[in-house]
């Protein structure tokens, strides 16, 4: 985290590594947009903010850091041209909170009751997805979306450091 915060060489959270490299992959101009992270884990949020703010792209971005107990949390949602979900609150960000042609990405996974579903729960995001995603220009799904590119960047951060250790 330490090098992470000084742009230093070192491992990236795979979570917030998959998110760079979705936001690459499909082209989000990221450039001088005001990103919103809700959540300030060690893991996804505070990361997140830092790798969204640094030089390049995707990057530079201008970036809010939130969370559960920020004051007017809408209204900052509202600013976000991009805007990160990572709370670990099912549903926590409804239509009204996100601007129009706002990117958004679903962090949040948490199991749901529901006794229709084979398992006898469903997946659910921090974003509720089905009156979000018709305001969206892009948003990632729950489940399938950041998920597998968690597993794509620990197995990245893995193989570094099968790398590196060979190489000492």
């Amino acid at each position: 985290m330490g090098n992470l915060a000084l742009g230093l060489p070192g491992f990236v959270p795979a979570t917030p590594a998959g998110i760079m490299t979705l936001l690459e992959r499909n082209g989000v101009p990221t450039e001088g947009k005001h990103a919103v992270v809700i959540g300030r884990s060690s893991i996804v949020g505070t990361p997140m903010s830092l790798l969204l703010s640094r030089s390049g792209q995707p990057g530079n971005c201008t970036v809010t850091l939130c969370h559960s107990r920020t004051q007017n949390l809408k209204e900052h949602c509202l600013r976000a041209d991009i805007l990160v979900a990572a709370v670990g609150r099912p549903e926590m960000v409804t239509a009204d909170m996100v601007k129009e042609g706002a990117v958004v990405v679903d962090v949040g996974i948490t199991r749901v009751e529901d006794p229709t579903a084979k398992r006898g729960y469903r997946l659910k995001g921090d974003v509720a997805y089905d009156e979000v995603a018709g305001k969206c220009s892009w948003i990632t799904p729950v489940p399938g979306g950041v998920g597998p590119m968690t597993i794509v960047s620990l197995l990245r951060n893995t193989l570094l450091a099968a790398k590196a250790k060979a190489l000492n």
